[in-house]
């Protein structure tokens, strides 16, 4: 999948699904912006870019929640590399609880990362790609967002938006050659499930048809495939990687 000397920005790249996605981008030879909020492991994802190959590699400490820093890192990268062609938006949190339970500040903080994060990054990366007349957003959603998951309102929530936002930017940038996909990943094998008892995870494979917990690198391939060259007449579309889960 042709990627090679594209400039791309991914966020939450510091570690788990977002690690996996820039290290296949750079596999590619891709010139890579990577962000997040986590400056020691976001130098040791650059370290491991360039040596997969990575055109390019540079670090950015980023809050996409942050209105300021997100505009002014967008037009930095940019600046700096002379043209924006991919923009991956995967960073995200969760704060989960039951509804009834919730606290105001876990569904303000969730929807302020996952959605307010992902629309702010792009309609900043959208003002540059219209101008160049092309570019591939690809936003990472999640199972969560289209089926609903116990514990997790506002996560489901804000991946959902994702899905709306996602279909909207898809239908408004179409005319300028830029397309707009989501990736919904399931139940993946990161930190985020690393937390969850073995019990736990045994019973939410045996609800997945290929019974098995999904990599990071499974998640990255559809990501690279939305971010390519050869996905240049695919948009508005949604992929779940989830071994089944949810079809």
């Amino acid at each position: 999948m042709t990627v090679k000397d594209r400039v791309a920005i991914v966020t939450g790249a510091a570690r788990g699904i977002g690690r996996a996605i820039a290290l296949r981008l750079a596999r590619g030879g891709a010139r890579l912006a990577l962000a997040d909020l986590l400056e020691e492991p976001l130098a040791e994802t650059v370290e491991l870019c360039t040596e997969a190959g990575a055109a390019e590699a540079r670090s950015y400490q980023l809050d996409v929640a942050d209105e300021q820093q997100v505009e002014a890192t967008v037009d930095r990268v940019a600046e700096e590399f002379g043209a924006l062609d991919i923009l991956v938006n995967n960073a995200g949190i969760t704060r989960d609880d039951l509804l009834m339970r919730m606290e105001t500040q876990a569904w303000d903080v969730v929807l302020n990362v996952n959605l307010k994060g992902t629309f702010l990054m792009t309609r900043a990366a959208s003002r540059h790609m219209v101008r160049a007349r092309r570019g591939r957003i690809v936003n990472l959603a999640s199972v969560s967002g289209l089926v609903g998951n116990p514990g997790q309102a506002n996560y489901s929530a804000s991946k959902a938006g994702v899905v709306g936002l996602t279909k909207t930017t898809a239908r408004e940038l179409a005319a300028r050659n830029i397309t707009a996909n989501a990736v919904a990943p399931g139940f993946i094998d990161t930190d985020m499930t690393a937390v969850l008892s073995e019990a736990v995870k045994e019973k939410a494979k045996a609800a997945i048809p290929l019974r098995r917990m999904g990599r990071p690198e499974d998640v990255a391939e559809a990501v690279a495939f939305f971010a390519s060259d050869e996905a240049e007449y695919v948009t508005g579309q949604v992929i779940a990687v989830d071994g089944g889960m949810v079809m």
